[in-house]
């Protein structure tokens, strides 16, 4: 089972598709937010494609209608998923680190500084995919197998 992670792509449908293009075999495409009205498109545009997304604070007007975070059972992994601007992750991961681990998760998606972070801490997966806009667009994946768990971050190549 692989899940294709995005975040941050802020008005840049193009780099999201190529990044969802890129990745055929994704059973779940996750967008972290600030970037949920291009997410949206996308999910309308690859029905077949199941989208979980999430609101991030650039996503003016979207609060009302998408939640601010997500939780996802994958095989018997629990996923916590969100933007991370409330848990004020520009200063440091402790906050999100303690939200997920209250939630039981073994993974930990979350988006907004921009700066892809792939680690392992205590039987807890830390993702952040960085951004798809800017020069170098990032994203991440995660391959659930029955040996495990693997994420990666992926630079998307023009």
């Amino acid at each position: 089972m692989r899940i294709l992670v995005v975040s941050d792509s802020h008005g840049n449908e193009s780099t999201l598709r190529s990044a969802i293009m890129n990745q055929p075999k994704a059973d779940l495409i996750i967008h972290l937010g600030d970037g949920a009205r291009e997410a949206q498109a996308m999910a309308d545009e690859f029905p077949s494609r199941k989208f979980e997304i999430v609101c991030g604070n650039c996503d003016w007007g979207l609060s009302s209608v998408l939640p601010s975070f997500g939780l996802k059972s994958m095989a018997e992994y629990l996923i916590y998923y969100t933007h991370g601007h409330n848990y004020s992750v520009k200063s440091g991961l402790y906050n999100i680190i303690s939200a997920a681990r209250e939630r039981k998760a073994n993974i930990l998606l979350f988006g907004h500084t921009h700066t892809p972070v792939c680690e392992f801490d205590d039987r807890l997966y830390i993702l952040n995919p960085g951004s798809l806009s800017g020069s170098r667009p990032t994203y991440g994946i995660i391959d659930i197998t029955a040996a495990g768990i693997a994420p990666f971050i992926v630079e998307l190549r023009a």
